[in-house]
C-alpha cells in the first residue's frame, strides 16, 4: 500500500502519530472477503467482534467470538453470549451459526459479560481464555473454561486467573519453550496510564505469575486504546506482535517473545480485532470484524521477511 494513503487512512481512524511509518513492511494483507454474517437468517442485526478460530480433531473449524445486536447498547446487552459458528473449511462461505457457546453467569461466576475468547489445544483438551467483566465498575479479569469437544464448556475452579490494570482483556496464549505465555491488553496502573500489552507465564495453563510489560505504547488513557487484541506469532526466531488501534492493526517484530518496542514496527493493516490463522494447506490469513460491521472477513496474510521455510508457532489447520 502507498504509505501516503496508509497515513491518510490512519489519520481518518483518529490515530495519532506515535507509531513510526516505515518505508517497507514485513507484513501486509490482501483483499478481505466476508466468510460469515451472524445476522444471516435472523430478524435482528447481529454482529461479531473479538473472536478466535480453532479446528477440531474431526476437521471441523470452530469460531467463537463476542456477539450482540446492533447497534451496541451496553446496558441492554454488554456481550453476555459467546457466538459459535462452524465450517468444514476455513474459507467456506457462509459458516453455519450454532447456538451460543457460553452465556455469562453473574450469580455463580461473577461474569457480567464474556469478551475476546482465545482457545488453545493441550493434552486432550481445549482451553478457552476469556475476559469476564464486572457489573459494578470497570473491573475486568481473565477466566478459563475447558472442553473435550469444543461444544460443551466447563469453568475452571481457578477463576479468576488474573485481574490487572484498568483492563485485563483480549487474552492470547502462546507456547514458548517449556512454558505458556498469556498476552493481554491493560494499562500500566489500575487507574490508567500507558496502554500496554502485559504478559504472564504458566506451566499448567491454570496458574499464572511473573507479570511483566511486553509492550508499552506512547499514548495514555483508560479503556480501549492502541494495544487491544494482542496476537503473537513466531516465525523462525522472529516473534510478531499484532495489536489493534481502532481501525488499524499495527505489527511489531522482535526476537524476544517478552519484549517489543515502538521502534520494532514492521507493518500496518487496515482491520479491527484481527486474528491470525493458517489453513490446512499452510497459507496464512488475517481476520477483520467489529462492533458495528456485522460480519467476519478474511484476507491473505503476506509475509516479506524471508522466513516462509522456517517453522512457526501456528501449525497449519490448528
Amino acid at each position: 500500500m502507498d504509505h501516503r494513503l496508509w497515513l491518510m487512512l490512519w489519520l481518518a481512524t483518529g490515530c495519532c502519530l506515535s507509531t513510526p511509518v516505515h518505508a517497507t513492511s514485513l507484513v501486509e494483507a490482501g483483499t478481505f472477503t466476508e466468510i460469515y454474517d451472524p445476522q444471516r437468517g435472523e430478524t435482528e442485526p447481529w454482529c461479531i467482534n473479538d473472536h478466535c478460530f480453532i479446528r477440531g480433531e474431526d476437521g471441523t473449524w470452530h469460531l467463537f467470538g463476542i456477539t450482540h445486536i446492533k447497534p451496541f447498547n451496553f446496558k441492554s446487552d454488554p456481550g453476555r453470549n459467546l457466538l459459535h459458528a462452524t465450517a468444514k473449511s476455513l474459507r467456506q462461505s457462509p459458516w453455519h451459526k450454532e447456538p451460543f457457546a457460553v452465556t455469562a453467569d453473574w450469580q455463580h461466576q461473577h461474569e457480567w459479560l464474556l469478551w475476546a475468547p482465545h482457545v488453545v489445544p493441550y493434552d486432550g483438551q481445549y482451553y478457552m481464555f476469556v475476559c469476564a467483566g464486572n457489573r459494578d465498575g470497570h473491573d475486568y479479569r481473565i477466566h478459563l473454561l475447558t472442553s473435550t469437544n469444543l461444544w460443551q464448556w466447563d469453568r475452571s475452579l481457578a477463576n479468576p486467573l488474573l485481574i490487572d490494570g484498568f483492563d485485563a482483556r483480549d487474552p492470547n496464549v502462546l507456547r514458548v519453550g517449556s512454558e505458556w505465555v498469556m498476552y493481554y491488553t491493560a494499562t500500566d496502573t489500575p487507574e490508567g496510564g500507558h496502554h500496554i500489552v502485559a504478559c504472564v507465564r504458566s506451566r499448567d495453563l491454570q496458574h499464572w505469575d511473573r507479570r511483566q510489560v511486553a509492550f508499552s505504547h506512547d499514548r495514555q488513557g483508560t479503556f480501549a486504546g492502541p494495544a487491544e487484541s494482542p496476537f503473537v506469532v513466531r516465525r523462525g526466531a522472529a516473534y510478531y506482535l499484532f495489536i489493534c488501534d481502532g481501525g488499524t492493526i499495527n505489527i511489531y517484530s522482535s526476537r524476544d517473545p517478552l519484549h517489543w518496542m515502538m521502534e520494532d514496527h514492521a507493518g500496518a493493516i487496515q482491520a479491527h480485532a484481527s486474528e491470525v490463522v493458517r489453513d490446512v494447506d499452510g497459507k496464512w490469513y488475517i481476520s477483520h470484524a467489529g462492533w458495528e460491521r456485522g460480519g467476519l472477513s478474511l484476507a491473505p496474510l503476506l509475509w516479506h521477511d524471508g522466513l516462509d521455510e522456517n517453522d512457526s508457532s501456528l501449525v497449519p489447520g490448528q
